[in-house]
C-alpha cells in the first residue's frame, strides 16, 4: 500500500459515529524535582474529528483557567486522575492536591 493510499484511507474514515468526549487532564506535581510545575492536556474527540494539545506549565491550574476550553464549561476536568466539576474544588495550596468540598 502506497503512502497515498494510507492518506486517502485514513481521511475517508467515517466518524459520525463517534461519541463526543472533551476533557482536560493535569497531572500536577508527580515530579519531586519540579515542584508546582505540570503538564496540561486538552483533548476533544467527536464526529468532527480528534484534537489534542500537550503542554508543560510551571503554574498548570492558572492556566487552565485561562483557556477557553475550561471557560466553556464543556470540557471535563481531570486533576490527577481525579474528576473533578471545577477548579474551585481543587485545593491549589497544598503542594499535594486535596479534595475540598
Amino acid at each position: 500500500m502506497t503512502r497515498n493510499e494510507l492518506k486517502t484511507m485514513f481521511f475517508g474514515i467515517d466518524y459520525t459515529n463517534v461519541k463526543k468526549k472533551k476533557q482536560i487532564i493535569v497531572d500536577y506535581n508527580n515530579n519531586p524535582y519540579w515542584k508546582g510545575y505540570g503538564t496540561i492536556e486538552i483533548l476533544s474527540e467527536g464526529p468532527n474529528g480528534f484534537s489534542s494539545f500537550k503542554t508543560h506549565q510551571e503554574f498548570p491550574l492558572e492556566y487552565v483557567e485561562t483557556r477557553k476550553e475550561y471557560q466553556s464549561g464543556e470540557y471535563e476536568l481531570i486533576i490527577n486522575g481525579e474528576k473533578y466539576d471545577k477548579l474551585e474544588m481543587f485545593d491549589k495550596t497544598k503542594t499535594t492536591y486535596t479534595y475540598t468540598k
